[in-house]
C-alpha cells in the first residue's frame, strides 16, 4: 500500500489546505510525509495491483472490500553491505499505525488440524485447534466523491484458554508463552515473488485469511435484507447476486473448498446447489505462467492441517473427472492433465486447476498473457469452456502515480486539457493536439529536468552519491529475477564501459544507470546478480577515463515510496523480460504516464503500450513469443552468441576472469555457468538487438526536442492503463455491478431519506 497520508489528502481534496495549515505552524508537510513508514504488505506487482484496485473501486463508487493479512513484519528492508543484499526485519508498526482501527467486536474463530467424523447428519470437523482472527480496518477513500471503502486485514490471536483447556495446566507459564505459536500466523510476509515455497506456516496463512473473510462475508450477507428469508433452502439462492469474490492469484484458493464446507456441512445445502452457488461466486485472476510459481500443495500437508478440505477437494475432483470422462471416453492422459491432484513421488494439489474448476470466470492480466493462459498453460480447460476465459489488462491509479508523485506534470496537463482526466484518463488523448506546441514541449522537458534535479539531490542526501542531472536517467526497478533480465542490462553497462575505454574521445551520450529491487532471501542467483551489479558499479564509477559519462547506481530498498521519487525522474524505462514471461507488468505503465520512454520486449502490457502509442514511439527489440518458441524447438545454444559477438565475449570474459572481483576471481562463476549452460531466459539471444536498440535511444536523446515529442505521444497514449478502466471491465464482465460516478453527499449535508444506500447491488 505504501504511505497513506498524502494519498488521503489528495482524494479528500484537502492537500492545499493541509499544506498551508502545516506551513502556518512553521512546519514542512514534505518532512512530515517522509516520517511515515510504507505499509509493505505484499511482494511486488500483484500486491501493488491490489492497492491500485482498491483506490479505483472506491473512486468508482463500488461497494468493495479488500481482505488480507495484517502482517506484523512486511517485506524485509534491504540494506546493501559490501555490494551484497542484507535483509532487516520491517518493523513497520513500531510507532503504531494511525490509519487502522481494531474491530474486536468482529473477531472470528479459525480452525486447524483435528479430524473428520461422518454420521447420518453429515460430516463434522472436530478436535480442532482454534485461532482467533482479529480484524483491523483501514479506510480507502475514493477520489473526490465522499466514498470511503474498507480494507480489512486479519491479525491472529490465541484464544484465552489456549493450551489451558488441556491437562497440562501444570505448566501455566509455558502455556501462556505458547500463545505465540498461534499468533505467529500473522507474524511475517513470505518474501517470495513468482516462486512457490510449500511451507506449513504459509498454508496456514492462506487458510487463515480465507476462513475469516468468508465468515465475515456470510455474516454480512445474513444481516442484509437479502439473506433473511424463512426457508433454509432458499437463504443462499441470491448469494452470487449479492456477493462476488475475486481470487488474486491462487493464494486464496482454499476459499473454494471452505465455502463448500460452510454450505454443505454447516448450512446443510445439497452438494449440487452448494457447488452452483460457489462457482457463480468466485472468479480467478492468474498472474504468472512460470511453472516454479504455481502453487502445488502436498496432499499430506493439507490432510494434516485441513482434513475436511482435502475430502471436499477429492469430491470436487471426482465429479470434475467424471464429467471429463463422459466427454472424452478413454482419454486417460487428458484426465491426468486436468486432474486437481498430481500423482508423483509426492501427491500434490494443483491450486490453479482448483481455481479454474471452482470459478465462473478466469482471466489473465494482459492480452498476450491471457492468450498464453488459454492456448498453453490451461489449454485443456479453455477447450472445455472457452467462454470462461477472459482478459483484463492491468492498470495503475493515476491518483498516486501522477497527481501524488508528479504534481508538476499533473498541473501542466491540467492547464492544457482541464482537471477531469484524473477520473477519466482516456482524456489524455487530447494532448496529441500539443505534440508540436513548442512552449508545451519546453514545459514538459522542464518538469522532467526539475524532477531529475530533485532526485539527484535526494540521492546525494541519502546515499552520498553525486550524479549528473543532465545525463540520461536509465532506470530498471522491479523485483530481481532471472526472467526480468537485470543481467542483460548489466552486460550492456559493461559494453558501454568498454566502448568508452576503447575510444575515450568519441562522443558518448552520458548515462546514469539506476537498477533497484529486492531479491527473495533464498534466491541465490538473484543475490549474485545484485552483487555483480554493485561490483560493476564499483569499477565503472571509479575509472577516471569514464568520468561523468557513465554512472551506475544500485538503488537500495526499492519500495512504493521510493518508486514515487524515481519514476517521475526517469528518462528511459527498462522492461526487458524474455517474451512470454512477464504476465503484464505495471511499472511499465507508471513510467509511461510520467514521461519516460520505454525500451522493451514484446511482452506483457508492453505490447498494448506499443499498440496505443504506436510501435515507433517505443524502443521495441528482441525475440517475440514465436521466436522464443522456435528457439526452444531448435535448442538454445548460448555459446554460439558468445563466439559470434566480440563485445558480448569481452563482457562475459571480464566477469569470468575476475575483472570486476579482483579479490575473488571466481566470485561470479555461478552466474557465468548459468548464462552458458542453463539460462532459461536466453539473455545472450537478445543481447545484440538490445545493444543496437540502446544506440538508437542515445541517438534520439541527443535531440531533446524530438525526444520530448515522443514523450508527449506516450503520455497522450497512456489513458488505457488507468486501473479505473481495468476495474470497470471487471465490474461489467465478471462481477455484474454498475460503477457510479455519483458524488454522495458529504456527512454534513442531510441525505435524502428514501435513498437506497447500496444502489450497486453486489458487494465485490
Amino acid at each position: 500500500m505504501g504511505r497513506t497520508l498524502q494519498n488521503t489528502m489528495i482524494n479528500l481534496g484537502l492537500q492545499n489546505a493541509c499544506d498551508e495549515a502545516v506551513y502556518q505552524l512553521g512546519l514542512d508537510m514534505e518532512e512530515l510525509e517522509e516520517i511515515e513508514e510504507d505499509a509493505g504488505l505484499g511482494n511486488g506487482g500483484l500486491g501493488r495491483l491490489a492497492a491500485c484496485f482498491l483506490d479505483s473501486m472506491a473512486t468508482l463508487g463500488l461497494a468493495a472490500y479488500g481482505y488480507g493479512i495484517r502482517y506484523e513484519y512486511g517485506i524485509f528492508n534491504q540494506k546493501i553491505r559490501d555490494g551484497w543484499q542484507v535483509e532487516e526485519a520491517d518493523d513497520w508498526l513500531r510507532h503504531g499505525n494511525p490509519w487502522e482501527k481494531a474491530r474486536p467486536e468482529y473477531m472470528l474463530p479459525v480452525h486447524f488440524y483435528g479430524r473428520v467424523e461422518h454420521s447420518a447428519s453429515g460430516a463434522k470437523w472436530i478436535d480442532t485447534q482454534v485461532v482467533l482472527a482479529l480484524p483491523y480496518d483501514t479506510p480507502v477513500p475514493g477520489y473526490m466523491n465522499n466514498t470511503v471503502n474498507t480494507m480489512r486485514l486479519w491479525s491472529a490471536r490465541a484464544p484465552n484458554d489456549f493450551n489451558l483447556r488441556d491437562f497440562n495446566v501444570g505448566d501455566y507459564i509455558q502455556a501462556v508463552l505458547d500463545r505465540n505459536l498461534a499468533e505467529n500466523i500473522s507474524r511475517v510476509l513470505y518474501p517470495n515473488d513468482n516462486f512457490f515455497e510449500g511451507k506449513e506456516l504459509r498454508l496456514k496463512q492462506e487458510y487463515f485469511v480465507v476462513a475469516a473473510t468468508l465468515q465475515d462475508i456470510i455474516r454480512r450477507f445474513k444481516a442484509s435484507k437479502f439473506g433473511s428469508t424463512d426457508s433454509v433452502r432458499t437463504v443462499f439462492d441470491s448469494f452470487p447476486d449479492q456477493v462476488a469474490i475475486q481470487l488474486n492469484d491462487t493464494h486464496p484458493a482454499m476459499a473454494i473448498p471452505e465455502l463448500m464446507r460452510i454450505f454443505v456441512d454447516i448450512e446443510k445445502l445439497p452438494w449440487d446447489k452448494a457447488w452452483d452457488i460457489t462457482k457463480r461466486t468466485f472468479a480467478y485472476t492468474n498472474h504468472t505462467v512460470l511453472p516454479e510459481a504455481l502453487e502445488r500443495w502436498p496432499v499430506d500437508l493439507v490432510e494434516k492441517l485441513l482434513p475436511r478440505h482435502l475430502q471436499i477437494i477429492y469430491e470436487i475432483n471426482q465429479r470434475h473427472l467424471d464429467h471429463i470422462a463422459s466427454l472424452f471416453p478413454n482419454d486417460v492422459d487428458r484426465l491426468r492433465r486436468m486432474s486437481l491432484i498430481e500423482e508423483g513421488d509426492t501427491k500434490r494439489i494443483n491450486m490453479a486447476h482448483l481455481c479454474i474448476v471452482g470459478s465462473h470466470a478466469v482471466n489473465g492480466v494482459a492480452k498476450i498473457h491471457s492468450e498464453i493462459v488459454k492456448t498453453q498453460v490451461f489449454e485443456d480447460f479453455a477447450e472445455l469452456e472457452p467462454e470462461k476465459f477472459q482478459n483484463k489488462t492491468n492498470g495503475i491509479t493515476p491518483r498516486r502515480w501522477l497527481l501524488l508523485c508528479n504534481p508538476g506534470l499533473a498541473e501542466l496537463i491540467a492547464e492544457k486539457i482541464g482537471e477531469d482526466y484524473v477520473r477519466d484518463l482516456s482524456q489524455l488523448t487530447k494532448l496529441h493536439k500539443f505534440v508540436d506546441d513548442d512552449l508545451f514541449i519546453r514545459e514538459v522537458a522542464k518538469v522532467k529536468q526539475e524532477n531529475k534535479v530533485k532526485f539527484a539531490l535526494y540521492l546525494e542526501k541519502e546515499y552520498k552519491v553525486k550524479i549528473n542531472p543532465s545525463s540520461m536517467f536509465d532506470v530498471h526497478v522491479k523485483r530481481i529475477h532471472e526472467y526480468k533480465r537485470q543481467l542483460m542490462n548489466c552486460l550492456h553497462i559493461i559494453t558501454m564501459y568498454n566502448r568508452i575505454r576503447r575510444d575515450p574521445a568519441k562522443l558518448f551520450v552520458p548515462r546514469t544507470v539506476i537498477i533497484g529491487g529486492k531479491a527473495a532471501p533464498g534466491y541465490h542467483m538473484a543475490k549474485m546478480i545484485i552483487k555483480l551489479i554493485n561490483a560493476v558499479a564499483q569499477v565503472v564509477n571509479n575509472d577516471p577515463v569514464v568520468g561523468s559519462k557513465l554512472k551506475v547506481i544500485f538503488l537500495e530498498n526499492y519500495r512504493v515510496s521510493l518508486a514515487e521519487k524515481v519514476i517521475p525522474a526517469t528518462d528511459l524505462s527498462e522492461q526487458i523480460s524474455t517474451a512470454g514471461t512477464e504476465a503484464s507488468g505495471t511499472g511499465n505503465m507508471k513510467f509511461m504516464l510520467n514521461g519516460a520512454l520505454t525500451i522493451g520486449t514484446m511482452d506483457g502490457a508492453n505490447v498494448e503500450m506499443a499498440e496505443e502509442a504506436g510501435e515507433e514511439n517505443l524502443f521495441i527489440f528482441g525475440m517475440r513469443v514465436e521466436d522464443v518458441t522456435e528457439l526452444d524447438r531448435k535448442g538454445y545454444n548460448a555459446q554460439l552468441y558468445y563466439n559470434r559477438l566480440p563485445e558480448l565475449k569481452q563482457a562475459v570474459d571480464q566477469i569470468k576472469s575476475g575483472f570486476f572481483s579482483p579479490n575473488d576471481p571466481n566470485l561470479f562463476n555461478d552466474v557465468v555457468n548459468m548464462l552458458f549452460h542453463h539460462d532459461r531466459f536466453k539473455v545472450f539471444a537478445d543481447y545484440e538487438a538490445y545493444v543496437k536498440c540502446q544506440e538508437k535511444v542515445s541517438e534520439l536523446y541527443l535531440n531533446s526536442k524530438a525526444w520530448t515529442k515522443m514523450v508527449i505521444r506516450n503520455i497522450a497514449a497512456a489513458g488505457k492503463f488507468s486501473s479505473d478502466r481495468t476495474i470497470k471491465e471487471y465490474a461489467r464482465d465478471i462481477w455484474h455491478v454498475e460503477p457510479s460516478d455519483l458524488k454522495i453527499p458529504p456527512p454534513n449535508e442531510p441525505r435524502d431519506a428514501g435513498q437506497d444506500k447500496t444502489p450497486n447491488g453486489t458487494a465485490a
